[in-house]
């Protein structure tokens, strides 16, 4: 902020973008700034020449007062006491203090910055330590990506391509995960970090795709293919363009035989999406799933949508493995984890038919349900859990709760898929009625319903004072084990159950012990047999 400081009205900090290299492709508001500003001050290595400076000379003239910042270090082998990082921090304070001596002073300050003033600019260091203090204004420039995009020739991004802007610094694992995942990819940074940029570029499939450019929109321009470079000829102001395959020439598709991919949404909230998931999605051909799983998916242009019914799943299967076979690639959509209660099984199933056999069926995981719900209270799925779907739809009552049963007297945490619904109206009242009969009524329970999603809701309470009534299918139920404990804090209740097992804790009750009331795991209850007084 502006102000006056011993009688001397404080000068102006200018933050003022250069362009890419080219003194033409300067805003005019940039050349006025630099032309009138008292001080100008700019960046430059150890030998002292600065790129910057060479830009703006045109717009320079006798009398300004020039303030060269030199970095202490180009590479990261310093013998500073606080390592690279601690000479930077030390040079970044001392170059604002020189800079703040000339704004106590009333002297108008420009820093130049290549590009853009705050994008991978040196300039922001300055602006962070000195903009709480003084007036500061930034003006901004074209940047080195738009530069190099032109150089290309090539439309980076159209319609709705995304694209993805990477520091060559970044580790391999991250730049694999980018490249993999982008529509169009810019790589900044490069000079040393060249070789491990292609290499993973490479990996990722992209390297065809690439182009080098070099020192963009300056006279000794260079642009040619990523893969023909001399590595140990690239300088730090050099860039990689990958633009969008709709526009890119070095692209070229080869024919994909069709195949089917089962994939998971997460239970909720568009986060929970994996990036691996949205590659598959983006990369299909046909969307074919449940009609509710499959409006939480844009579809991009071109791509065909097939919404079926939720209990029609071998159906839906068949279909899915047809468009494959006749070439379509084929993105079949489950919530949460496509292998728990979902598609994949469903898919898997059906393609193991001799028919089919032909027909390439791949998984990709998502996050599941019950640990959406676990991770929403703490951690009750810390040790052993079982994970049982209540649904007698595809299997006898009989079967889940002997299944239950069973996990109750293995003292497991256990998490209830589908436990209601509209024409499942009994089901969670039975699951009380043996718990009630088998664990201490003080059992932790928690009941996570649209978690991740606009309704979220989650409850923590026990065996005894939990309410059948308030469970319908979005909601899953976490049953805890005998060492399963809720905590009160400050910051809210947290359920955990602990890693160690000590034996000697509570002992639950035989398997069938009092089962009477609603029936033993050979024969199943009538709907809503026994659930009086619950």
């Amino acid at each position: 902020m502006s102000g006056v400081a011993d009688g001397v009205k404080q000068g102006k900090l200018w933050g003022v973008g250069l362009g890419p290299g080219d003194s033409e492709l300067m805003t005019v508001k940039a050349a006025r700034a630099i032309s009138t500003a008292d001080v100008i001050a700019y960046h430059c290595a150890r030998h002292g020449n600065s790129i910057a400076r060479s830009v703006a000379e045109p717009y320079l003239h006798d009398g300004q007062t020039e303030e060269r910042l030199m970095y202490p270090v180009t590479t990261e082998t310093t013998d500073h006491p606080g390592g690279y990082q601690g000479a930077l921090d030390d040079f970044y304070a001392e170059s604002a203090e020189r800079l703040a001596g000339h704004l106590r002073a009333g002297r108008d300050v420009v820093l130049l910055a290549e590009g853009d003033p705050l994008f991978y600019s040196s300039y922001m260091h300055m602006h962070k330590r000195l903009a709480p203090h003084f007036e500061a204004e930034i003006v901004p420039g074209v940047t080195s990506v738009s530069a190099a995009s032109a150089a290309t020739g090539v439309p980076l991004v159209e319609g709705d391509e995304t694209l993805t802007v990477v520091p060559g610094t970044a580790s391999t694992e991250e730049l694999l995960f980018r490249f993999r995942s982008a529509d169009a990819i810019v790589v900044m940074k490069l000079g040393r970090t060249f070789e491990r940029v292609r290499e993973a570029l490479r990996r990722a499939g992209r390297l065809d795709e690439a182009f080098y450019v070099e020192r963009a929109s300056t006279t000794v321009e260079k642009v040619m293919p990523a893969a023909e470079v001399n590595p140990a000829e690239v300088p730090y102001f050099s860039i990689i363009v990958v633009p969008g395959r709709r526009n890119n020439p070095r692209f070229e598709a080869e024919p994909v035989p069709g195949e089917v991919v089962v994939v998971g949404l997460g239970p909720g909230h568009d986060s929970w999406t994996t990036p691996e998931v949205r590659t598959e999605l983006a990369r299909a051909t046909d969307l074919v799933g449940y009609t509710t799983y499959l409006k939480r998916v844009t579809p991009r242009p071109g791509q065909r949508v097939h919404p079926s019914d939720n209990r029609v799943e071998s159906e839906r299967a068949e279909f899915a493995l047809d468009l494959a076979r006749r070439g379509a690639r084929v993105a079949v959509v489950s919530s949460g984890d496509p292998g728990v209660f979902a598609m994949a099984a469903a898919v898997a199933e059906v393609a193991s038919e001799p028919r089919w056999h032909d027909v390439a069926v791949r998984v990709v995981p998502g996050v599941t349900a019950a640990n959406a719900v676990a991770a929403a209270v703490g951690a009750p799925l810390g040790h052993d859990f079982a994970v049982i779907s209540l649904s007698d739809r595809l299997k006898p009552w009989s079967v889940i709760e002997r299944r239950i049963r069973a996990a109750l007297a293995a003292d497991l945490v256990i998490a209830i898929y589908n436990p209601g619904s509209a024409s499942r109206t009994w089901q969670v009242g039975a699951l009380k009625h043996t718990l009630l009969q088998t664990v201490s009524p003080d059992r932790v329970v928690v009941l996570g319903r649209d978690v991740g999603g606009p309704e979220e809701s989650v409850t923590t309470t026990t065996v005894g004072e939990f309410d059948p009534e308030v469970v319908d299918m979005r909601t899953l139920i976490v049953i805890g084990s005998s060492t399963t404990r809720s905590v009160p804090r400050a910051a809210g209740r947290l359920v955990y159950t602990p890693r160690r097992y000590e034996v000697g804790g509570e002992e639950p009750a035989p398997d069938g012990a009092g089962s009477s009331a609603v029936g033993s795991a050979e024969q199943p209850p009538e709907p809503g047999a026994g659930l009086g007084g619950i």
